[in-house]
């Protein structure tokens, strides 16, 4: 049933739910509202400090002292490996518009302050969403607040740690011709960063969504299973896009991901067994 069916059964039942058309545009507006406000004060804290963080922290990765090169390194020697100690990286930037630092600046702020916001905003759509299930339906999303953000988080770190530090890594010291000299422009590497932390945040929501259409009969357990070939060669084809072109490199983002897929079949199998009792 859809959850705008579920929305009008659970009004009807409830007296105090009668709501009309605008009433909802209204209750919505202020959830809005309230999530923007969430991110423009996370926003307003990062801006106070943005020249540190964006030096330490969004250069943090074009940095040859970033920690997660150390982490590679020291990886490669306890597997007698030195492919994981990247080199150095020899990348410059440079601002090519009157307003391009400032307009950076802001640009930080807003992506940080999102991130941060992101339990609150979720929340926010949650309060929204609910008085629209019924009651087997809330409890079947408990928690979903408190693991959506977990799993975007967790994302976040392993993107920034991780898949940003092979990709600029690869990309910075890569060269067509020795007469070319790679001066980057700084929105065009804060892009590159911004796409690859937001991206791999919303990846790691994958569990979450299979739980979900699990639960409704969209998707099966056995249908994962079936599909797994296809989905280990597009998650190695994407560690293979991200990573330097060796296979240590691609094994260190592939192997994460396949876990990722591996628990989404679990849950989808907990999930549907699940709703096979709540029918009985």
């Amino acid at each position: 049933m859809s959850i705008l069916n579920n929305f009008l059964k659970t009004r009807q039942s409830n007296p105090q739910a009668e709501m009309n058309f605008i009433d909802h545009v209204e209750e919505l507006r202020w959830h809005i509202i309230k999530s923007a406000l969430a991110v423009i004060i996370m926003a307003i804290v990062v801006f106070v400090k943005v020249e540190w963080i964006f030096d330490y922290i969004i250069l943090g990765p074009a940095r040859n002292d970033f920690i997660s090169y150390k982490w590679f390194c020291a990886l490669g020697r306890v597997m007698h490996y030195d492919g994981f100690c990247l080199g150095d990286i020899k990348m410059k930037f440079q601002n090519t518009a009157v307003s391009g630092q400032f307009m950076m600046s802001l640009s930080v702020s807003m992506m940080l302050g999102f991130i941060l916001a992101f339990p609150y905003v979720l929340y926010q759509f949650w309060k929204f969403i609910k008085p629209a299930l019924r009651p087997v339906e809330i409890k079947m999303a408990q928690g979903i607040v408190f693991w959506c953000s977990l799993l975007f988080f967790l994302g976040v770190l392993f993107s920034y740690f991780i898949v940003v530090p092979y990709t600029i890594n690869f990309f910075g010291n890569y060269q067509l011709s020795p007469r070319f000299e790679n001066i980057i422009t700084i929105d065009n590497y804060y892009d590159t960063v911004n796409n690859l932390i937001i991206a791999m945040g919303v990846v790691f929501e994958l569990p979450i969504l299979v739980y979900f259409l699990s639960r409704i009969g969209i998707i099966t357990p056995q249908f994962l299973k079936d599909q797994r070939r296809y989905a280990i060669l597009i998650l190695f084809i994407l560690a293979e896009i991200i990573t330097p072109p060796d296979m240590f490199s691609c094994l260190l983002v592939f192997i994460p991901l396949y876990i990722l897929f591996e628990i989404s079949v679990t849950i989808s199998a907990r999930a549907v067994e699940r709703s096979k009792k709540n029918q009985a």
